[in-house]
């Protein structure tokens, strides 16, 4: 697999590597998220799977761009620096902190907690820590350097 993006060439810094790796883990978290809300969603079953075909085709943008990154586009960088590092971001934490805001008994919140809500609470949380470490490796020294000497 020589020279494909899931290889990691000579001369591309490892934090590209790990930037790349934690923006797919980041859309599987996403994916595995959109199916779990779609699969307990019941009775609506239709509708909130009819919601997954916009997230999808945000998804594959994101990997699309992420495939351009890690060949060295610097366009590609930014766009993923301001598409998943502050609007995406933002909108995967917006929900959890107005809930977490707007109770007083931190306990209630968990207390009842349903074992499909803690699964997706946890992809969730590895979306966000995956974007967390993505985002940043990209901008290290070595992958600021390396991408300024691209094309």
């Amino acid at each position: 697999m020589t020279g494909t993006a899931f290889s990691v060439s000579d001369d591309r810094p490892r934090a590209v590597a790990v930037a790349f790796g934690a923006l797919m883990t980041a859309l599987a978290a996403g994916a595995a998220e959109g199916i779990g809300r779609a699969v307990r969603g019941g009775d609506e079953f239709g509708a909130t799977a009819a919601g997954l075909l916009p997230r999808l085709a945000i998804y594959l943008a994101v990997a699309a761009v992420a495939l351009y990154m890690v060949r060295g586009s610097r366009v590609a960088r930014a766009v993923l620096s301001v598409g998943v590092g502050v609007v995406g971001l933002v909108s995967l934490i917006i929900e959890p902190l107005a809930v977490l805001l707007s109770t007083d008994d931190f306990a209630a919140l968990f207390a009842g907690l349903a074992p499909s809500s803690a699964v997706l609470a946890g992809c969730r949380t590895v979306h966000i820590v995956a974007v967390s470490i993505a985002i940043p490796a990209m901008f290290t020294p070595g992958a600021h350097r390396w991408f300024t000497q691209q094309r």
